[in-house]
């Protein structure tokens, strides 16, 4: 992706920003998922955007119950109860994980209070489902827990169990969702005949839309061994973007704020595909005032 997008010369992770910034008026940071970013990174990041720059920061895994390697947990975290495996923690403990917003929250902090900060993406693992009484009732504890640890943020709920959003239990995941002011993530993923991925719902919780394209590669989805950029090596054609263009009007018409992103990240397919989308939307995408003619992404 450096090579095939960013212009030669444009080596600095600085420059990098700044010339994403110029293209477009939102990112989404997934690195934050694998480690909790120093909080000097969030400043530097509010200090090289242009003043309506949106950065939406996908949440540490653990905080969404995801096993991660033991050498990203800070040493604050090391201290409460939990078992490593394979290099990766197993089992933490709840004030571990409750430690965990509290460092997420502070490090991001320079975004909020510029004003930048977007959503925080709750992207929950294919295991947090809705099958079962006893399984559902935990897991919307554990969303009650979130919806309270984030109260008064923009927080954005990722479901990748389709359980959730099954027949006979749809209408109760959105409501639940929307009575806390939790925003339901539309995501455009593979599908297969099982019906084991997330379908393509659109929905409106809050005050916010967020959509995600994952890509459609079938083929590397569920592959043994298969990298991130194995998984989202997928360039989607025009024809499959303007699939979007009626289901994404219907749910700016209902959300204050429509972001689409790309999470096809694989070569430079995604700002290639972000790009297109807002031409497909054409006048429908809003550009900030007093900025460039970005090809943004924000309605």
């Amino acid at each position: 992706m450096v090579d095939l997008w960013y212009p030669r010369g444009v080596t600095s992770p600085e420059q990098r920003l700044r010339y994403y910034a110029s293209k477009f008026d939102t990112v989404e940071v997934d690195s934050s998922y694998y480690a909790i970013p120093q909080r000097r990174y969030a400043e530097a990041w509010a200090e090289r955007t242009p003043q309506h720059f949106i950065f939406h920061m996908k949440a540490y895994g653990l905080m969404t119950g995801h096993e991660v390697d033991v050498r990203s947990l800070p040493p604050e975290l090391r201290e409460f109860p939990h078992t490593v495996e394979h290099g990766r923690v197993q089992n933490a403990h709840p004030d571990m994980v409750d430690g965990a917003f509290d460092l997420f929250l502070d490090a991001i902090d320079p975004l909020r209070h510029t004003g930048k900060l977007g959503g925080i993406l709750m992207q929950f693992p294919p295991y947090f489902t809705a099958a079962g009484p006893e399984v559902t009732k935990r897991n919307l504890d554990y969303l009650d827990y979130v919806a309270d640890r984030l109260s008064g943020y923009r927080t954005l709920v990722e479901f990748r169990h389709p359980s959730w959003v099954a027949p006979g239990r749809i209408d109760d995941t959105l409501a639940f969702l929307r009575e806390r002011g939790l925003a339901y993530v539309t995501v455009d993923n593979p599908q297969f005949p099982t019906r084991c991925t997330m379908p393509a719902l659109s929905a409106v919780t809050s005050d916010t839309a967020y959509v995600r394209f994952h890509g459609r590669n079938a083929e590397t989805w569920f592959a043994k061994g298969a990298t991130a950029a194995d998984r989202f090596d997928y360039l989607y054609s025009t024809a499959e973007l303007e699939e979007w263009v009626s289901p994404i009007q219907e749910l700016a018409a209902q959300a204050d704020d429509t972001f689409v992103m790309f999470n096809n990240n694989r070569y430079d397919y995604a700002q290639r595909n972000a790009a297109d989308i807002a031409t497909i939307l054409g006048d429908k995408v809003v550009t900030p005032e007093g900025e460039s003619d970005a090809a943004a992404t924000l309605f």
